[in-house]
């Protein structure tokens, strides 16, 4: 609707609203709403306004990108991202390159925010222009209320639809226009590599003709076993020879033994090479060794012609050592391909033929790497190669090779006799890969062909196939077909068969003009072969007007066809690729240094380790291992006359800015002048982008920011040589760990100074231990032994000597604890809360049992917590953590069920009466007041060098005074010293857990212990050593024995009774307490007599000793003779709960110890309700 249709109603809006309100909307102003956003809707749906407003978008946005808190912190003037951490207004249509990827993923890791919007002037003229259209010119009040509501329509539907729509879309094409840039520059850069003909060997060597490749001697420098390698490649690339040499390289000049095995080797080169006889020689160019390695193979050159110079051939007259790329053969050597081409030969062998072949056919190995593993993507062709996907990469990949491959042809004899040669069949025009295995089968098996045509029978299949591919498959005398004579001349053209009756016509056409002697039709039909023979005829034919004389007589034009025929009998198969060019200055440098105008530039600042000082200048090393040299005048500001040798050592670390790089040198000219005082935007060699403008309102709040960062992460490095240090902070140390195994560590510099370093170990995902080492025997005053390890490393109160130590002594043994807990049957994942809330189910599942567990200790790094219920409520112990054990209420366990048992026997005992002070480095964390039967806090000492951080001290909250130890018990107490004894006894005072003393003798010869059992712990024997004792009265755990006194067990994990010795018939002492963990075998023994009878305290846990031998279910003191049967667990896990007036025996089984305290607890809780006072004797 045209705005001079519009009619504007006498109602205003909200009374024609107020007509439509209904449930959904209730209100005039809730229908208004509604019906705006419709109309919002349709406007923005229309498709001649979308147009027109996308039109403007595309044509007028602007990209704006301002840094995140902490992309501020990250994007320093090296990085990647900071030649657009502040663009301002950039039009999308300056986005030439592949600039807006980056920004992308900056946007991504939350290191930038972008904005795409029209600049506001735009934005008003855009929005005016809308109103004009939509809104009416009426002035009435009415219309002024309808055109607000078109006003609210409008903005609608810009603000919610149409504006971020576009922006999505400038998203997308700003995308897809990136991406088009980099996969062409992706593209060029193979283009480059795949499109270099072989390497030309010297025009006087009439050995080879001009396509025939050289011999190759391919030389691989590596520090490892073996060392540098030599393979002898012929000139078809299969290898002839490989020599290994150690010591060809030997830095010291002073080792007599080196220089003898030196000599040894170059005279193993040196016949090498005369037996060969190679036409060049490749060298492998990874690192700053390969230069004395070059020179070190010339030398073995000269040395050869200076003495024996009929050794060297014609062949090798003038050879040259060429640089060559190890990338695509490094990649080459862990391909499967190379295992199937090579197989047996070591990964050095594979990397040099890869090496030795690349120069002699680019396109064939770059196609090797084309397979089905699709190697060829890990070749890194350029800087931002990583915001391409792989799919995005071989689609270019396959454009390229069939351009290339094509362009070249395959010369298919030739490959059947060298298969690695095939490669790059599958792009051929009209076979693919499959179609170019199925053709390499076919070929290998018949050897040779010797005419185009018979393809269509050995491979090609139909004519479609055959018509596609054929004019770029070559067939000529060599291979297997060398010795045929059968060979028609256009089979080794490009010239298509469906031209072959062309290219005759053209060849005796020529012939006769040229010939002005009779000729016969025999003569004709060798008129190919002999205008090949005399190409003078064919330059001198003027091809353009041949082909208006042939279309004339014919009625076709053929004049480009003609043409190309012209081009291939004078040059068949001519190689049009770009000519072998040997590396230039700038590629040798990259190739050799590793680095690249974007890694190293003048004016970067950089660090460089002090090698030697001279008094005029200083020698010096980057960390890429690249030479540095410091001159006297670039050193300091000061006018004074210095010497550089007072002023430096060797080992010392400088901050140097890039002077000059002398790449033919393969060294930079350092300079410290004025390093402080320049801005930091020298560092980057970018340039600058001119939508390119901090907002200097935030820039100095920001730049404070960044400084304190950068002072937190400051770390002073240390001169230190071990695979696992690392010149880094803590936090970077907890990010160097944070996706490595739990158990992996690093060692790197202290806060605390050079006398100090630090382990970090990786506890659990998130947690990360800091442990303090301290260095000794350093000399205070020597800066440089500052910086060097110290003699002595000290871990708490162990000493060792160096950092292999440490390993091997400390760390290991840590780590292979830390392993064991984590991988225990009773450890939880989670934090403490989420653990009690295990417990809590767990408890709720089986509230007879008391539950327990172990889990990671989050607040305090380095400790593992104990978590357990009793009866509602969690409690907490703290674990330490040690390379002898697990250290547990001032006890070292080095293996977890013996710290298990330790804990059930002892849960009650009560807390040392002092406290570990909080100001141990890694304090006990006690859980509650020390009353009698309250658990310690395990942990670790001062004294035992803790890890770093403290643990808080203050008591558990969890604790309730029901759960808590008191003095209030009640029990049954029996002292059995044989029949006749008289038991005594006193009155309790209130209820509590059941508890029995037992005395039990026995008559054997050998054996003179006696035992006590109680709360108390008195008297517990253990004997590893005696064999008498056997699983009737033991707890039983591999490799050990211990005697379980009264009413406790002290096997792993379990709780079981004490019973009679076999080694004695005449055994006394009743049965013990028989509930709790167990899991062992454990059997009560019997005892019988009279006394009175007795009561048990009620077991308000489930480990206490339930029912006694000679205790009858009553509460009265009446005397009375009984027998009381000991109880007895049997099976795995197994825990018994026994005991009656009638000597009964209950027996039990269950996988999990922990579900036999069910029985127990039931049996004394029945105990407690019949006595729960006084303190009863029995007579036994």
């Amino acid at each position: 609707m045209r705005r001079e249709d519009l009619e504007d109603l006498k109602e205003s809006p909200e009374e024609i609203a107020s007509t439509f309100t209904g449930p959904v909307f209730e209100t005039p102003q809730a229908v208004l709403k509604g019906a705006r956003h419709m109309a919002a809707v349709e406007i923005s749906s229309e498709p001649c306004f979308r147009k027109h407003v996308r039109s403007i978008f595309m044509e007028e946005a602007v990209v704006s990108t301002r840094p995140t808190p902490k992309g501020n912190i990250v994007i320093d003037p090296s990085h990647e991202f900071s030649g657009f951490k502040w663009l301002h207004g950039k039009p999308l249509s300056q986005f030439k390159d592949a600039q807006w990827l980056l920004i992308q993923r900056a946007e991504e890791e939350k290191l930038l925010e972008v904005t795409i919007k029209l600049p506001e002037s735009i934005l008003n003229k855009l929005t005016s222009e809308s109103n004009d259209c939509y809104l009416s010119d009426g002035v009435s009040i009415s219309a002024r209320l309808w055109n607000e509501q078109r006003k609210l329509i409008l903005q609608d539907a810009f603000s919610n639809f149409l504006l971020p729509y576009m922006e999505k879309q400038a998203r997308v094409f700003l995308t897809a226009k990136a991406k088009a840039w980099l996969l062409e520059e992706y593209g060029k850069q193979l283009w480059n590599r795949a499109s270099v003909a072989p390497y030309q060997h010297k025009e006087n060597d009439d050995e080879l003709d001009e396509e025939t490749a050289p011999r190759v001697m391919a030389c691989c420098w590596d520090p490892g076993n073996p060392a540098t390698t030599f393979v002898m490649l012929d000139s078809l690339g299969e290898v002839m020879d490989v020599l290994h040499s150690s010591s060809l390289i030997i830095w010291s000049r002073n080792n007599q033994k080196q220089q003898q095995q030196k000599k040894i080797d170059q005279e193993r080169v040196r016949e090498f090479m005369t037996e060969h006889q190679p036409h060049v020689v490749v060298l492998g160019a990874v690192n700053l060794a390969c230069r004395r390695l070059k020179e070190e193979i010339y030398e073995i050159i000269f040395k050869m012609m200076e003495e024996n110079p009929r050794d060297v051939g014609q062949k090798m007259d003038g050879i040259r050592i060429v640089y060559g790329d190890e990338s695509l053969p490094r990649i080459y050597e862990h391909s499967r391909i190379s295992s199937d081409q090579l197989p047996g030969q070591l990964g050095i062998v594979k990397r040099a033929v890869a090496l030795g072949r690349f120069l002699q056919n680019p396109l064939a190995m770059i196609a090797t790497l084309c397979g089905p593993g699709k190697e060829i993507l890990s070749w890194k062709l350029g800087s931002l190669d990583y915001l391409l996907t792989p799919d995005e990469k071989y689609e270019m990949v396959e454009q390229v090779m069939v351009d290339v491959t094509n362009q070249v042809g395959i010369d298919i004899n030739l490959a059947a006799a060298h298969d690695w040669l095939f490669a790059p069949l599958q792009f051929v025009s009209g076979l693919g890969p499959s179609k170019a295995v199925h053709l390499q089968r076919a070929l290998i098996r018949i050897g040779a062909v010797t005419c185009r045509k018979k393809l269509i029978e050995h491979g090609l299949g139909t004519m479609s196939v055959f018509r596609s591919a054929v004019g770029f498959l070559r067939v000529r005398c060599c291979g297997m077909a060398s010795a045929s004579s059968n060979m028609d001349l256009l089979d080794d053209t490009r010239i298509h068969p469906e031209s072959y009756n062309l290219a005759k016509i053209l060849a005796k056409d020529v012939y006769k003009c040229f010939e002005n002697d009779e000729i016969d039709d025999v003569v004709l039909e060798m008129a190919i072969g002999y205008v090949r023979n005399h190409p003078k005829y064919l330059e001198d034919l003027k091809i353009f007007e041949y082909a208006k004389d042939y279309e004339i007589k014919h009625g076709k034009s053929k004049r480009e066809t003609l043409y190309d025929i012209k081009m291939e009998l004078l040059h068949g198969f001519r190689d049009w690729r770009s000519p072998y060019e040997e590396p230039s200055e700038d590629e040798e440098f990259h190739m050799i240094t590793g680095e690249n105008g974007d890694t190293l530039a003048e004016g970067k600042i950089v660090q460089a380790t002090v090698r030697s000082v001279q008094s005029e200048r200083v020698f010096c090393v980057l960390d890429s291992g690249l030479d540095g040299i410091l001159f006297k005048d670039g050193f300091s500001d000061e006018r004074d006359e210095i010497d550089l040798t007072t002023k430096l050592q060797v080992g010392e670390i400088l901050i140097c800015k890039i002077k000059q790089i002398e790449k033919n040198r393969h060294r930079v000219v350092l300079t410290c002048k004025e390093i402080q005082s320049r801005s930091s935007k020298d560092q980057n060699s970018r340039s600058v982008d001119p939508y390119y403008c901090e907002d200097q309102s935030s820039l100095s709040q920001e730049q404070e920011k960044a400084q304190k960062e950068l002072a937190k992460k400051h770390v002073k490095p240390r001169m230190i040589v071990h695979p696992r240090f690392q010149n880094i902070t803590f936090e970077e140390a907890m990010e160097y760990l944070s996706d490595k195994a739990v158990g992996e560590s690093t060692f790197h510099p202290s806060s605390r100074g050079s006398s100090y370093l630090s382990l970090t170990i990786k506890i659990y995902d998130g947690v990360y231990a800091h442990k303090e080492i301290t260095e000794g025997g350093k000399d205070q005053k020597d800066a440089m032994s500052l910086l060097h390890l110290g003699k002595t490393l000290k871990i708490g109160d162990e000493n060792f000597e160096d950092l292999d130590e440490v390993m091997d002594r400390y760390v290991d043994p840590l780590v292979t604890h830390l392993k064991a807990m984590l991988s225990y049957r009773k450890f939880r994942r989670g934090k403490k809360a989420e653990v009690d809330d295990l417990l809590k189910a767990e408890k709720s599942d089986y509230p007879m049992r008391i539950v327990y567990c172990f889990g990671i200790c989050h607040e305090h790094p380095g400790a593992f917590i104990l978590s357990y219920i009793r009866n509602t409520n969690p409690h907490h112990e703290y674990i330490g953590l040690y390379p002898k054990g697990f250290k547990f209420r001032k006890h070292t366990f080095d293996n977890i069920d013996w710290l298990v048992a330790y804990f059930q026997k002892h849960i009650n005992d009560p807390w040392p009466e002092k406290a570990p002070s909080i100001q141990s480095v890694a304090a006990m964390v006690p859980m509650r007041s020390p009353a009698v039967g309250a658990p310690t806090g395990g942990g670790w000492e001062s004294n035992t060098g803790g890890w770093r951080g403290q643990f808080n001290s203050s008591r558990d909250k969890t604790c309730t005074p029901s759960s808590r130890g008191n003095s209030n018990w009640g029990g049954a107490w029996g002292n059995g010293r044989g029949s006749g004894s008289q038991g005594c006894g006193s009155n309790g005072h209130g209820p509590g857990r059941g508890c029995g003393h037992g005395h039990g003798s026995y008559n054997a010869k050998d054996q003179k212990e006696f035992g006590y059992g109680a709360g108390s712990e008195r008297g517990s024997v253990l004997n590893v050593e005696d064999k008498s004792w056997d699983s009737d009265g033991w707890g039983n755990l591999p490799g050990f024995k211990v005697q379980n006194p009264p009413c406790r067990a002290a096997s792993s994990g379990g709780w079981g009774s004490w019973g009679r010795s076999k080694a004695s018939d005449n055994n006394e002492g009743g049965g013990g307490g028989t509930d709790g963990w167990g899991n062992d075998k454990a059997s009560g023994g019997n005892g019988s007599g009279s006394g009175e009878a007795g009561s048990s305290g009620p077991c308000t846990w489930g480990n206490g000793g339930a029912n006694w031998g000679g205790v009858s279910n009553s509460n009265s003191n009446s005397r009375g003779d009984g027998t009381g049967g000991g109880g007895g667990g049997i099976g795995k896990g197994g825990w018994v709960g026994s005991g009656s007036g009638s000597g009964g025996r209950e027996n039990k089984s269950n996988a999990d110890g922990d579900v036999a305290w069910d029985a127990a607890c039931l049996k004394g809780n029945a105990a407690s309700e019949v006595a729960n006072t006084g303190w009863g004797s029995s007579k036994k």
